[in-house]
């Protein structure tokens, strides 16, 4: 017996309401970018500069005391981690502390790093501190530049392979469904003031290849359907094309979804805006493919027919049927 969360044949009509959510997501795409512009990011360790302590001790680290130690020094953004390496001997474990720059403080003062040390060393006596880095304004200025430049680089492949995959709208149609994700996400995170650091920048490169792996299938779909079904109008070809793929996009979508809860809700705070990131965009970027990027589409018009020899025969246009 087989489990089924969607029928084997659905007949939705996904563009009933397509004003609304197609204004919908407009809407939201501007507040998103009206919050971060109003209200800007909470930029972690990575993207604001500070300061890398890397701990060694006999004793097993234990994230939580650490961190219970620290609380009381105030120090704002503290992220510990515990490092695992095989080459590690049984005595040799290893914790890594990033602590923002104070204000003021071009990094973390040696005034602070002995404050730090002496609050760790109440809850174990055998850590040291067999290095301290610092990151600097520049080089965190560097790291927001190239991680903006990363996500722009992912978008700009993406949109010359589906091109060349399928048609210029199936490209533009792609693109605007991955910047509207994007912007959301960078939106939700400013209005929540989440930490944003490279994980995060990491979990929207995530969510790229989410989401448009998810639209593939739907366009390879319709393009199928445009070839078989060549006397229906565009707008009844799509709704079949996304009813035909439904039941994948739904079990997909929702198994990923119960991986992330779960580590949403065990994971721990290192990974809790990682994880928060790519939820959220699981969801958004499963909207977006349904109720983004083929409405571009249907407006911009698609090829009908591809054993025509001229490019321009063939181009049915949503307005008239074909």
């Amino acid at each position: 017996m087989r489990l089924k969360l969607v029928p084997d044949e659905t007949n939705i009509d996904f563009f009933k309401a397509a004003t609304v959510t197609f204004g919908a997501s407009c809407v939201a795409m501007v507040a998103s970018i009206v919050i971060w512009a109003v209200m800007g990011l909470n930029f972690g360790i990575d993207f604001q500069g500070g300061t890398t302590i890397r701990t060694q001790s006999v004793e097993a680290v234990d994230v939580g005391e650490y961190r219970d130690a620290i609380a009381p020094l105030n120090l704002g953004d503290v992220a510990i981690s515990e490092v695992f390496d095989p080459s590690f001997g049984n005595d040799e474990n290893v914790a890594m502390i990033r602590i923002q720059a104070q204000d003021g403080e071009e990094s973390v003062t040696q005034q602070t790093i002995a404050a730090v040390e002496g609050a760790l060393q109440e809850v174990d006596p055998s850590i040291t501190f067999p290095s301290v880095e610092s990151v600097g304004p520049k080089v965190s200025g560097e790291l927001i530049q190239t991680a903006f430049l990363a996500v722009a680089a992912s978008l700009g492949a993406i949109l010359v392979y589906i091109w060349l995959r399928f048609e210029w709208q199936f490209s533009v149609g792609a693109v605007a469904a991955l910047f509207h994700d994007v912007i959301l996400t960078i939106g939700l995170f400013s209005l929540l003031q989440i930490r944003f650091d490279l994980a995060t920048i990491a979990a929207i490169l995530t969510i790229i290849g989410y989401s448009i792996n998810d639209t593939v299938v739907i366009f390879d779909r319709l393009r199928e359907n445009l070839i078989k079904y060549k006397q229906r109008p565009l707008r009844d070809v799509m709704n079949l094309s996304v009813n035909e793929t439904l039941s994948r996009t739904v079990m997909t979508s929702g198994t990923t979804l119960i991986a992330l809860i779960a580590l949403l809700v065990l994971g721990g705070d290192v990974i809790r805006g990682f994880v928060f990131a790519i939820t959220w965009g699981v969801v958004v970027g499963t909207y977006s493919s349904v109720f983004v990027a083929k409405n571009i589409v249907l407006f911009l018009g698609v090829k009908r027919d591809w054993t025509k020899p001229d490019k321009n025969d063939g181009n049915q246009f949503a307005k008239i049927d074909a």
